[in-house]
């Protein structure tokens, strides 16, 4: 694995809007949302559904492009990027991981986090050693011939963890990644994000409406309601907005 960089800003959004045509309705779902995270910082975005968290992320990721304002990861502005550069970008720079694992259930465990190196055309015998370490970080080198439904949710979502981080990437996007699983699962899930975040320097952004999470794990909280940013604090900060979480 690869440490972050030691300093400087890892994402930067600059009056970013996503606005989407409804009939004759604007349906603001990331609303002039202005913010910066450190490199090797572990930031929660807090909300209620439909508060613009997974909207946000996905502008993040590349996946979704503004339609006002800019994005910038590590000084690189995504918006004048292509659609092959943003791939090579989301390749390159960012892992993600969803609520929902999306492991493919035809594959074993060792081919599901080999895919995105296949992907990006790593030679045969790099692949076999990244795919290993990935594993290893998550505890799962014994089950590498298994198949997700061989496996329980916290393993599957480990999984999907470890395919997350096999590119060695210096930025993760978790989106509810404790979501699908019971609450002691779930924290041993947090417990390894915290690890990979303090031990090998990874950005860590999360999806959650679980301010107990927010709290305990982020060290710095980003609040989100219709669309905007309407808090920045520091975990257990009395100031956080209440009743934005279903």
């Amino acid at each position: 694995m690869v440490r972050g960089e030691e300093n400087g800003t890892a994402i930067r959004a600059e009056g970013v809007s996503r606005h989407y045509q409804m009939g004759g309705s604007v349906i603001r779902a990331v609303d002039d949302v202005s913010l910066s995270i450190a490199t090797g910082e572990f930031v929660a975005l807090l909300g209620s559904s439909g508060s613009g968290k997974s909207t946000l992320l996905n502008l993040i990721a590349g996946l979704d492009r503004p339609t006002g304002g800019s994005v910038f990861v590590q000084n690189r502005n995504l918006s004048v990027l292509d659609t092959h550069e943003l791939a090579q970008y989301r390749s390159a720079t960012v892992g993600m991981v969803f609520q929902s694992f999306n492991l493919l259930p035809r594959m074993t465990l060792e081919e599901n986090v080999e895919l995105p190196l296949r992907l990006a055309e790593f030679p045969r015998n790099e692949r076999k050693a990244r795919v290993d370490e990935a594993l290893k970080h998550v505890h799962l080198e014994r089950r590498l011939n298994h198949r997700p439904n061989e496996l329980s949710g916290g393993e599957q979502q480990r999984a999907a963890i470890a395919r997350a981080l096999v590119n060695r990437p210096s930025i993760l996007l978790a989106d509810e990644p404790t979501g699908n699983l019971d609450s002691s699962t779930g924290e041993e899930v947090m417990h390894l994000l915290k690890s990979f975040n303090e031990s090998l320097g990874v950005t860590v952004v999360m999806i959650t409406h679980e301010r107990s999470l927010a709290n305990r794990f982020a060290q710095r909280i980003l609040t989100l309601a219709d669309g905007k940013l309407i808090a920045e604090t520091m975990p257990d900060d009395p100031r956080t907005p209440a009743g934005v979480l279903r």
